[in-house]
């Protein structure tokens, strides 16, 4: 449904307890203290824009930023006479995300009319589902990181209460300085899922983090790209307090959130006003709230205490949207071009990320935190699987050096992992060298930073051109120790009394002589020797 929806569609509200405890996201309203806590209650109401090349019941292509009115077919204007034929890749993306989410597939759903009337919306109501959409009773499983060292992955869920398709409405460009409106129908028609989670989570991090997941998922399937910034994925989160065991408290609607961050703020910072109404004697208001991403509050918009009447009614140009379990429940005579089988988009989901987290904890034994951050960056997944094709060297090894050294350099530039000025090839010739003993781990870091200035450069020609490689004369090596040694009696007396840790002191004055070059491993047997 659109953006000026009043009423929700979540049913009963039930709160799952978290094992992480306490969110970690500060809000900025400080609640005061209480004899029992209120806790947050939050469902989220999801628009994802599919993914299709034309709009779902008319030929218009679909096109982020193109030219106004650009792209409105006579349907999309509403203009009389016109039909909606409904868009078979809409109808399948629907059902491959439901599928991805554990929904039960209707093979009969219903489209139906919700009358509104707003400028950017010239038919005067909207095409959508609300008797009967196409998936419901699902689940979302997602990971979230927290706990007293901020790198433990807790599994939690929430379920999906339904899965529907409605066409967006177009947008209304306000001009304040020559005080009129404009209206862009390039948007009017675009194809949306409509996902509806039950108010399973807590905090804003909890629905960030799920929020986070559906985007993996729907980029995975290529049902929906997911950028929040171009509003192919908007979110309404609804939010409310209570003590627990109580019935639940007055909600409210946070609207058309576009970003994973904001959403977390937002959610956090209602939570807490309303805990803060609450505990001066005030009551929550029912009604629908913005959030301002620069001041970092919500702003009240309008109440929802009359409840507008949509007058939904079936729509009559419509027929039900039947799909198929498999090739034999298929109708004879039915256009084999048109028909929607279930059995066959099964068949065709890819690996979830879910299940990609696991494979890759299993398949290179690391831990479960990097698989959570191997998967949750775009493209890192295989980029780090194209390294440990390429290397010899151990995973955990390899990880550190793709979510530190890579990952770290990315977003200090902002940048994507497929903007990176090292590729896989590049990054694993370079671990090839430092674990075949050419070069150290610290000339290692070095080399890589001149990779990254200077991208297509072989690690080889810089490790060559900068005389990087490791000292291996044996004698040099006993040489350097040697005045180290004699250089630094303190220390040796420290060692010989067995004060161990002062060798590393030791080494480390070596390695700056050799400018990193020297092999730690035979430096230290040379400083043992010496020091005995």
């Amino acid at each position: 449904m659109t953006g000026r929806k009043h009423g929700s569609l979540l049913c009963s509200h039930k709160r799952i307890s978290t094992s992480v405890g306490k969110c970690t996201s500060q809000p900025q309203v400080k609640p005061r203290s209480s004899p029992q806590q209120l806790v947050g209650v939050v469902g989220l109401e999801i628009h994802a824009q599919i993914r299709s090349g034309t709009k779902l019941f008319s030929p218009s292509p679909v096109r982020f930023s193109s030219p106004p009115n650009s792209l409105v077919s006579f349907f999309d204007a509403s203009l009389p006479g016109t039909l909606p034929v409904l868009n078979k890749r809409c109808v399948e993306a629907a059902v491959m995300t439901g599928l991805a989410l554990s929904c039960t597939i209707n093979r009969k759903s219903l489209f139906d009319r919700k009358h509104y009337f707003y400028a950017d919306l010239p038919a005067g109501y909207q095409i959508t589902q609300q008797r009967m959409p196409i998936a419901v009773d699902g689940v979302l499983n997602y990971c979230l990181m927290g706990g007293k060292t901020k790198n433990q992955v807790f599994r939690k869920s929430v379920r999906i209460k339904q899965i529907q398709l409605e066409q967006d409405s177009g947008k209304s460009l306000h001009d304040d300085v020559q005080s009129q409106t404009l209206i862009d129908l390039n948007r009017a028609g675009v194809g949306l899922m409509e996902l509806v989670m039950e108010p399973d989570m807590t905090c804003g991090e909890e629905a960030s983090a799920a929020v986070r997941e559906l985007q993996l998922i729907l980029q995975s399937l290529g049902t929906c790209d997911g950028n929040m910034s171009e509003g192919q994925l908007r979110v309404d989160a609804n939010v409310s307090v209570h003590q627990p065991g109580d019935p639940l408290g007055v909600r409210t609607e946070v609207k058309n959130i576009n970003s994973a961050r904001y959403l977390a703020r937002a959610i956090d910072y209602e939570i807490q006003r309303q805990i803060q109404v609450l505990e001066s004697g005030g009551t929550v208001q029912n009604e629908t709230r913005a959030y301002d991403s620069k001041a970092g509050e919500t702003i009240s918009m309008r109440d929802k205490e009359g409840l507008q009447d949509y007058r939904f009614m079936p729509e009559p140009n419509l027929p039900p949207l039947m799909v198929y379990e498999d090739q034999a429940s298929l109708p004879v005579g039915l256009d084999m071009s048109q028909a929607v089988v279930v059995q066959e988009l099964r068949e065709a989901l890819p690996e979830l990320p879910n299940v990609t987290r696991d494979r890759l904890v299993h398949t290179y034994s690391i831990l479960p935190e990097h698989g959570f951050t191997l998967v949750n960056e775009d493209g890192l997944v295989e980029y780090f699987e194209a390294v440990m094709t390429q290397t010899k060297m151990n995973a955990r090894k390899v990880i550190g050096w793709v979510t530190n050294e890579l990952l770290g350099g990315l977003k200090l530039q902002d940048q994507s992992v497929s903007q990176s000025p090292i590729c896989p090839f590049a990054l694993a010739e370079l671990l090839e060298l430092q674990e075949n003993g050419h070069i150290s781990s610290s000339v290692a870091k070095q080399v890589f930073q001149e990779m990254w200035r200077s991208p297509g450069k072989k690690a080889q020609v810089i490790i060559q051109e900068e005389d990087l490689g490791l000292v291996s004369d044996i004698d040099k090596l006993h040489s350097i120790c040697q005045r180290i040694v004699d250089s630094h009696p303190n220390e040796v007396i420290a060692i010989r009394n067995g004060n161990r840790k002062v060798l590393n002191k030791l080494m480390g004055l070596v390695q700056k002589e050799t400018k990193g070059r020297a092999d730690p491993v035979l430096v230290r047997t040379i400083l043992q020797d010496k020091t005995s």
